[in-house]
């Protein structure tokens, strides 16, 4: 087993090994897939090797089914693993913590905790009342019994100072004060955080550990038990948070945060979702802010990951996504429109839909969106006086004078045949015959025959929807005023 090794590694001549290890207690967020993504990339640039790990020792917090959703989020995304995943609590079973553990009690380096969870407390309610941080070191047992697994171990802690790097904060210095005695095994048999992802990550020769900004108050601790086990640390890579909408504090559910699948149920394209992430506290030195997959992972560099947190922006997202959807083929956008259309298109046949999606493509942001932008294509919607109320123009204009506008509309588009060309010029010319701008005219029509805020280009519109369906919504917008 690896935890016999005696000598320190040169771990910048060793193949790159990253790792993800979620614990499996709630739904994927951008903060946790952006860390897999940051690990997953360095190991594809540098033809290295990418492992999924579960880290389940925490019983009491699972929850079920986050195992499935951990998986079905990277594979969404396309983030393969080259090995996992792989269960901390398999591991437990195998008895690989113990041994580990057992290496530490023959050092020295660990002992039995004899004090009761009340004990404990009391410790830490008198450092408090003497307005001194609270160290369990100070409390020592003399001649602790040997251990039996019925109590939990401990580690026997070496505080001293140490200066070390991390390829993303830079050079650091921790002092001795803050290294202290931590659990190692629980009384459940299960270990501790703090000592399990040691001991996975020195076994599974991760060679680079990437993680969040919240495990740095706890790496002195790390290099303390690193030290102990006569082990060369992994390279530290520290990711700033990301930050809620203002930028002000560490991204929340409050502030909009949620499931990453979420987003895939709501039709946002994985390749826009993985572009998003990455340009999340990390850029190429360029502006360019639309990359592909393979772009990314030729221009990844660990040293342009950003130190301040990253602001979580909605609307970027929004953005990218739709710059991709733009960018794909028709075939393509009605391909992974499917499922999303409004119930009133089922049974509207393909190639109708086609054009329907040809219209929308440009405006498409996601596809959850596509019945909103596409329900009139499907369905007579009721007449909304609201859309001309308040439209910045028609409000402008008496009941008799949109009547009028209306129904010469309806009588010059009774009057040519249905084809993109035609209707162009008819509309063109009732501009003229009418004297009226298009942001009038045009838009009186529009919501006659949409009822909807926007559409696509008018004489498109009219295209698709044909003479007949045009004509009864101008009849019907009509006789509503």
């Amino acid at each position: 087993m690896l935890f016999q090794r005696t000598s320190r590694i040169n771990l910048m001549n060793q193949e790159v090994r990253t790792r993800f290890a979620p614990s499996p207690t709630g739904y994927m967020h951008v903060g946790g897939v952006r860390t897999a993504l940051f690990a997953w990339l360095l190991a594809q640039k540098h033809g290295g090797k990418f492992m999924l790990r579960i880290e389940d020792t925490d019983q009491a917090r699972m929850v079920e089914g986050s195992m499935a959703h951990i998986i079905e989020s990277l594979d969404w995304l396309g983030l393969n693993w080259d090995e996992g995943p792989i269960l901390q609590s398999e591991r437990v079973a195998q008895g690989l913590y113990k041994d580990w553990a057992q290496k530490l009690i023959d050092m020295g380096r660990a002992y039995a905790d004899p004090y009761t969870a009340e004990q404990v407390q009391a410790f830490r309610e008198e450092a408090q009342s003497q307005k001194r941080p609270f160290l369990y070191r100070n409390h020592r047992p003399e001649s602790p019994a040997a251990w039996d697994g019925t109590t939990p171990l401990r580690f026997l802690s070496d505080p001293k100072s140490y200066e070390a790097k991390d390829l993303v904060m830079g050079q650091f210095t921790t002092s001795a004060e803050v290294i202290d005695d931590f659990i190692l095994i629980k009384s459940d048999g299960y270990p501790t955080y703090n000592f399990a992802h040691i001991v996975d990550d020195l076994d599974m020769d991760i060679s680079h550990v990437i993680r969040g900004q919240e495990f740095l108050a706890s790496l002195p601790n790390y290099l303390n038990l690193h030290e102990a086990l006569d082990a060369m640390p992994p390279i530290f890579v520290t990711v700033p948070h990301i930050m809620g909408p203002t930028g002000a504090k560490k991204l929340s559910k409050r502030d909009g945060a949620k499931d990453l699948l979420e987003y895939k149920r709501e039709g946002y394209l994985p390749e826009a979702m993985v572009n998003f992430l990455a340009t999340l506290g990390w850029n190429d030195g360029t502006e360019q802010e639309i990359f592909s997959i393979p772009e990314l992972i030729e221009k990844f560099d660990l040293g342009r990951i950003q130190k301040g947190g990253a602001r979580f922006d909605e609307q970027r997202l929004l953005w990218i996504n739709g710059t991709y959807i733009r960018s794909l083929d028709t075939d393509t956008v009605y391909q992974d429109a499917h499922g999303f259309w409004p119930q009133s298109a089922q049974d509207y046949p393909e190639d109708y839909k086609r054009e329907v999606i040809t219209l929308v493509q440009e405006r498409l942001k996601y596809f959850a969106e596509l019945p909103e932008l596409t329900n009139f294509f499907f369905e007579d919607l009721p007449v909304d006086p609201e859309l001309i109320s308040s439209h910045k123009q028609l409000k402008k204009l008496n009941t008799q004078e949109l009547k009028t506008l209306l129904q010469a509309a309806r009588d010059k588009l009774a009057s040519i045949t249905f084809e993109h060309d035609a209707l162009q010029n008819a509309l063109n010319q009732l501009l003229e015959e009418t004297n009226q701008k298009p942001a009038v005219l045009f838009s009186l029509i529009r919501i006659a025959i949409t009822q909807s805020p926007a559409s696509p280009g008018l004489a498109e519109t009219l295209a698709v929807l044909g003479q007949e369906v045009s004509l009864k919504r101008l009849d019907t917008q009509l006789a509503n005023f």
